[in-house]
């Protein structure tokens, strides 16, 4: 572990384009510096190694794998950027070394393994250990706005929240790896990766679930093995409904939107970027700078500043779970052809469903 004085060493586990964002994020950073690089590509680390350096950065020791990183080197920090099925043994892995974890989004594509990891991070917390899922659009401006009005009351009694990620995705970038578009690898398809993170920012905004019906099919994308296109509707535990939807069969692409209503005011963002807020029953001005932040950085503050105080940071693997859970619910409610209960998903009582058979085809 590093005192307050020595930088943080950091593990990049997993070196494609995503262990980039994370790797350029550390890099920028005057307390923290990449020092190892994991992957079993030698041709992917290497890459990622000669960008660090030329960046201006010591260059990192390349790794096979994360054991012989943690045994060759004194790193403090792993940030897990490998495909999502592997994410929840790797960072029990490094938790179980006393050694702090950063998991890209999704936590895992596998509930129970979520739930383990969950138990694990509880352990490690007890140790001073912190471990934490990027879900960076929380630290958007606007969206921390909305939540902060949410919490004062300002909005009323929430009644009704609309989230929707209409994305384009081809075929060639499904076949560009070969864990795109799988169960075991992916978990999912427009939901689990690219609408992950509005799913989490919706129970942000509105609280636990407490029943999700949904239909999910490939509209599109008929080679791979999850949905292009899902829609869901959700009831909440403060009696507030909302409506889901994520896609990657909107050609040429749309955008993200996620809005929220209530008796005094409510709030829409769209693409990350505030464009209308209402509160305490009077539209409010918008602050001039409503750009969000550039990627992960804030959260990686977040991250490092609860490393160095010692507390837990702002996003847990818990809050992880209930996200997972929710697209697993959505999931099993499709395959079922019924409303679920959220907490029986979270739970386990519908871990033996096989949701890969909930997947329609459109009519036709």
């Amino acid at each position: 572990m590093a005192d307050s004085t020595t930088p943080h060493q950091v593990a990049i586990v997993g070196c494609g384009i995503i262990g980039h964002t994370h790797a350029d994020t550390v890099a920028a950073r005057a307390d923290a510096v990449v020092t190892a690089l994991v992957d079993g590509d030698e041709a992917a680390a290497s890459a990622l190694a000669a960008r660090l350096t030329e960046a201006g950065q010591p260059e990192p020791t390349v790794y096979a794998d994360l054991g012989a990183a943690l045994a060759g080197s004194d790193v403090s920090l792993v940030a897990i950027c490998t495909p999502s099925g592997t994410h929840a043994a790797l960072a029990e892995q490094a938790l179980a070394q006393k050694v702090h974890v950063v998991i890209e989004k999704p936590l895992d594509v596998d509930l129970p393994r979520a739930r383990r990891l969950g138990a694990a991070a509880t352990r490690a917390a007890n140790h001073g250990v912190i471990s934490s899922v990027i879900s960076q659009h929380r630290f958007d401006p606007g969206s921390a706005r909305v939540a902060e009005a949410i919490r004062a009351g300002r909005f009323g009694q929430l009644t009704s929240a609309v989230a929707t990620v209409a994305w384009w995705r081809s075929d060639e970038y499904y076949a560009s790896a070969g864990w795109r578009g799988t169960w075991a690898q992916d978990g999912g398809g427009a939901l689990m990766n690219q609408g992950v993170h509005t799913v989490d920012l919706l129970l942000w905004f509105m609280g636990r679930p407490v029943s999700i019906q949904a239909q999910a099919l490939r509209a599109a994308h008929h080679a791979i093995e999850v949905e292009d296109t899902v829609v869901a509707t959700l009831t909440f535990e403060n009696g507030a409904v909302a409506t889901l939807h994520a896609t990657t069969a909107a050609f040429p692409g749309g955008r993200t939107r996620v809005s929220v209503h209530g008796t005094a005011g409510g709030a829409e963002l769209e693409d990350d970027v505030l464009r209308r807020f209402t509160a305490d029953g009077k539209e409010a001005d918008l602050p001039v700078e409503t750009e969000p932040p550039g990627g992960h950085v804030a959260q990686y503050a977040d991250i490092f500043d609860a490393i160095g105080n010692g507390e837990q940071p702002g996003i847990t693997v818990h809050d992880a779970i209930d996200a997972l859970a929710t697209v697993r619910a959505v999931y099993v409610a499709s395959t079922l052809q019924r409303p679920v209960k959220f907490a029986d998903v979270l739970e386990g009582r519908y871990d033996d469903v096989d949701v890969s058979r909930g997947i329609g085809l459109p009519p036709g």
